[in-house]
């Protein structure tokens, strides 16, 4: 319905903005401003590589139980469908990709990383805050979308693939930790 209202009606587009919340936009420049940090080169401990995809993990299935938790079946399925989409991008994507990006570096000593700026967790972090708004809108709009079982599987496996390229890239900066600690040297990711 909000994709439709824009094509149609753009002019009510202003009527959903200016009835968000205003915490709304501040989460979404938090947000931004944590991604936009990983525009840049910079070096990150082996916790923070981690815990940054955890968050937003935590992010989406908050997302998919206020949306669709009114009933245990629905969350249920729901988890369900975020999960295993999770699950089969983060295959995907490490079977395309298996190694850390190029140029990054893990000391052992320091336990850091040294990560070349990207633009990827900028884009899915917006992604998961993006979908979050529009569920947010079109549950607004049509409460009776909360209890219908397509909608949910649709938006939860969306969750999920974005959870799953963080998923993917955590583990990959993990196995370059480990590789790290086995060989004895610091490797770079190709």
């Amino acid at each position: 319905m909000l994709l439709n209202m824009i094509v149609h009606q753009p002019q009510a587009l202003i009527q959903v903005v200016t009835h968000t919340p205003y915490w709304v936009w501040g989460l979404l420049a938090a947000l931004v401003g944590l991604g936009a940090s990983q525009l840049y080169d910079r070096t990150a401990s082996l916790r923070r590589t981690q815990l940054m995809p955890l968050g937003m993990a935590v992010f989406s299935v908050a997302g998919v139980l206020s949306a669709f938790g009114s009933s245990a079946p629905m969350a249920a399925q729901a988890v369900g469908a975020w999960l295993a989409a999770a699950a089969a991008i983060t295959a995907l994507a490490l079977w395309f990709q298996p190694t850390a990006p190029t140029g990054t570096l893990y000391a052992s000593s320091s336990r850091s990383f040294y990560v070349p700026g990207s633009a990827m967790p900028l884009a899915l972090i917006v992604g998961i805050f993006l979908t979050k708004y529009f569920v947010g809108v079109e549950l607004a709009m049509q409460p009776s979308l909360a209890r219908d079982g397509a909608f949910a599987l649709q938006i939860s496996a969306l969750y999920g693939v974005f959870n799953g390229l963080f998923a993917a890239r955590a583990l990959r900066m993990w196995r370059l930790a480990q590789q790290s600690v086995v060989y004895g040297a610091a490797p770079v990711g190709t």
